[in-house]
């Protein structure tokens, strides 16, 4: 039994439906209606093709590329109603070839901004009686015999099951018998070392002495930033710079591989889609082949296999149908379905959501950011950095450390407060100190007292100790803390960043709160495989706010959408 179907035009305008059930006919009216949920989750960001379920629905829709329709249907998940596809499909031909005339007309004046045709194909819905029409089909859907159902696959037979043990045991009876290997017999036993010929004297030991004991440090501020990596000051405050993808030179093109760079010349995504330019309009088998060497190439910049796949199937469902006259309306078609994934649905303005929270809190509440990832991404170097542009913002920032793990953590995060803040006397913007408490200490509990620490910040800086995704005690610490960005690099990140959110949205309780943004390192090692970042985007929803590039203090960037789809379409 189904619980709505609709016609609607992609701009979001109903122009036929109806709901077999009053519950869903009074969600249907509210934000919560999964037909609202395929507008935001699927159309607007091309995902999910084959359909998905949501509040105990499965919604399944089909697109019709050259009028712009879409056509839904939302029925019980419990149900395994094999016949809506079939429905989908003969209702989109029965409507199209009925209504193709004003359809034409109404998908014209969209276009224009006028919904004044949209009066003459409700009377024509009438004069037609297409209700009664797809009442038929509905009927004659339901009533098909011929719906095949794959059955259930065998369960092992015992040979089989034996067979297999009996491998098993083979296997371990060689794996007992190999030769472990040999231990070698020469002494390790370490030499002292012999430092000088002559003992040291006290003017040696302070020299060497860098401890608070030993007097205050001074601290060389001479290539702690860049002149070339500054960003610029606007009316919103201190803005780092953009990262900027640039296209090989002429040089570096002459200095490679000839045959090499011909390759990959003709794998391009533009001249893959070149050969379906100035025909009728495209199927789905025309776009077969282009699409797989188009998911190739996204693989060869990074981007996660089944992320390749379901924006390439993306590609396509906006394609079918269409007539592709000139390559400018493929690259528009590829660009749009690259910028729904990577357009950011939350806001990317951290100094204004800071502002916001000052605004709104009556006593002392910094701003609290949280750097959590798997071990030697880079999180407190670029904590440091984040640090630094907040600086620069006339902010006052507290360094939590709570990575009470690994070692020379609290150390290496006592060098940069020292070094940001000689930085931040001869800028004269605000403080940056250090809360810490040593090793071994609760690390929850430390980010608990950083945050309750009366002493007039404006964000709270949290450092973390790197965990690998599938360690589960270290992932259910993080439910004490609160999270806002990360930074992580390679293919391997779809697995981290989901089993990260996953994580954080299961431990949080009833907040159900998972990443709120991604901070990408070692950005400036990647050329232009920047697959990541797609994918990273694509797992979460979410926006990724900086992208590291550098050694220094200002070796921080912004990463514009525009920049990424170049990248990956260049």
């Amino acid at each position: 039994m189904l619980d709505h179907v609709s016609i609607s035009h992609q701009s979001g305008l109903v122009l036929w439906s109806r709901s077999f059930t009053p519950a869903f006919a009074s969600l249907a009216a509210s934000s919560a209606s999964p037909v609202n949920a395929l507008v935001r989750e699927a159309l607007i960001e091309g995902k999910d093709a084959d359909g998905f379920e949501r509040d105990g629905y499965s919604v399944r829709w089909q697109l019709e590329n050259s009028l712009g329709l879409v056509f839904v249907v939302v029925f019980p998940a419990l149900l395994p109603l094999a016949y809506v596809p079939e429905l989908l499909g003969r209702t989109r031909q029965l409507f199209v070839s009925m209504f193709r005339g004003v359809l034409e007309d109404l998908a014209a004046a969209m276009r224009g901004g006028d919904t004044k045709p949209l009066g003459l194909l409700e009377e024509r819905l009438k004069v037609e009686r297409w209700d009664m029409v797809f009442d038929r089909c509905l009927r004659d859907c339901e009533g098909r015999k011929d719906v095949k159902v794959e059955p259930e696959a065998a369960p092992p037979s015992a040979e089989e099951i034996a067979k297999n043990v009996q491998a098993l045991k083979t296997r371990m009876r060689q794996k007992t018998a190999s030769p472990s290997p040999r231990k070698s017999t020469a002494s390790t036993a370490k030499l002292m070392r012999k430092w000088a010929d002559s003992p040291v004297s006290a003017g040696d030991m302070a020299a060497l002495d860098y401890s608070e004991q030993g007097g205050e440090i001074k601290v060389d501020t001479t290539g702690l930033v860049s002149a070339d990596a500054m960003g610029s000051r606007t009316a919103n405050g201190y803005e780092v710079a953009e990262w900027d993808f640039k296209l090989p030179s002429e040089e570096e093109i002459l200095s490679r591989d000839t045959q090499a760079l011909t390759v990959k010349e003709e794998a391009s995504t533009w001249s893959l889609f070149s050969r379906l330019a100035g025909r009728r309009a495209v199927t789905r088998e025309d776009l077969g082949p282009v699409l797989g060497d188009m998911e190739k190439n996204l693989m060869d910049k990074n981007v996660a296999k089944d992320i390749a796949e379901k924006l390439c199937e993306a590609v396509g469902t906006a394609l079918v149908g269409k007539k592709l006259g000139v390559k400018s309306e493929v690259q528009s078609a590829v660009s749009a379905a690259l910028t729904r994934v990577l357009t950011p649905k939350t806001s990317t303005d951290v100094l204004l959501d800071i502002q916001r929270k000052r605004a709104a809190s009556e006593g002392p509440s910094p701003y609290a950011i949280t750097f959590v990832g798997v071990n030697g991404v880079g999180k407190s170097t670029n904590l440091s950095k984040v640090a630094f542009w907040l600086l620069q913002n006339k902010l006052r920032v507290l360094i939590a450390a709570c990575d009470t793990f690994r070692s020379g953590a609290v150390e290496q995060l006592r060098v940069h407060v020292r070094n940001l803040g000689a930085l931040g006397e001869e800028m004269g913007t605000s403080k940056v100190e250090l809360y810490e408490r040593g090793y071994g200490k609760d690390a929850a509990g430390i980010a608990k007292d950083a945050l309750a620490y009366e002493n007039g910040f404006d964000v709270v800086l949290i450092d973390t100790a790197g965990r690998m995704q599938d360690n589960e005690p270290l992932m259910r610490a993080l439910a004490k803390v609160l999270f806002v960005g990360e930074a992580l690099v390679g293919n391997e990140a779809v697995d981290q960043l989901s089993k990260f959110d996953r994580a954080l949205r299961d431990f949080t309780g009833a907040r159900k709160r998972g990443i709120d943004g991604i901070l990408l390192t070692k950005f400036d090692t990647i050329d232009d495989k920047v697959g990541a970042a797609l994918s990273m985007t694509y797992v979460t929803g979410q926006p990724i706010l900086f992208v590291g590039c550098g050694q220094t203090y200002t070796d921080l960037r912004q990463l514009r959408v525009g920049h990424i789809v170049q990248a990956l379409l260049a």
